[in-house]
């Protein structure tokens, strides 16, 4: 059975880090592109950050763009997203989840991932 959870969330004040992590069972991370999404309140899911399996390229939403690190640890089985200089408005349920159709990251189209998890909430607020 393949699940997705991710951990890491919480509140932080802004100009604060997090590192989320995303842990899959029973499926292999390092074969697919792996995406960060989140879903702020009254929102739609938004793509965040993906890193490819084939060339370990990564590829970021501009609203994140230098001050977000995604990452994995294919000995781990684990994808990492590094969010520092957080704002109030990074405040989401931030989701991972797998590109079944790429090994290389070409956008957040949602019908192109699936095996999504719960989601981790951060909070970013004074």
């Amino acid at each position: 059975q393949v699940q997705f959870v991710e951990s890491g969330g919480g509140l932080v004040q802004p100009g604060g880090s997090l590192r989320l992590g995303c842990a899959a069972s029973g499926f292999d991370l390092g074969y697919y592109a792996i995406g960060w999404f989140r879903q702020a309140p009254g929102k739609e899911r938004e793509g965040v950050s993906c890193i490819s399996s084939a060339d370990g390229s990564t590829m970021y939403a501009d609203s994140v763009k230098g001050r977000f690190t995604i990452s994995k640890d294919n000995a781990r089985n684990t994808v990492y997203l590094q969010m520092n200089s957080l704002k109030p408005d990074d405040t989401a349920v931030y989701y991972c989840s797998a590109n079944l159709m790429r090994r290389l990251c070409a956008g957040f189209t949602e019908h192109e991932y699936g095996y999504w998890g719960q989601g981790t909430q951060v909070t970013v607020s004074s």
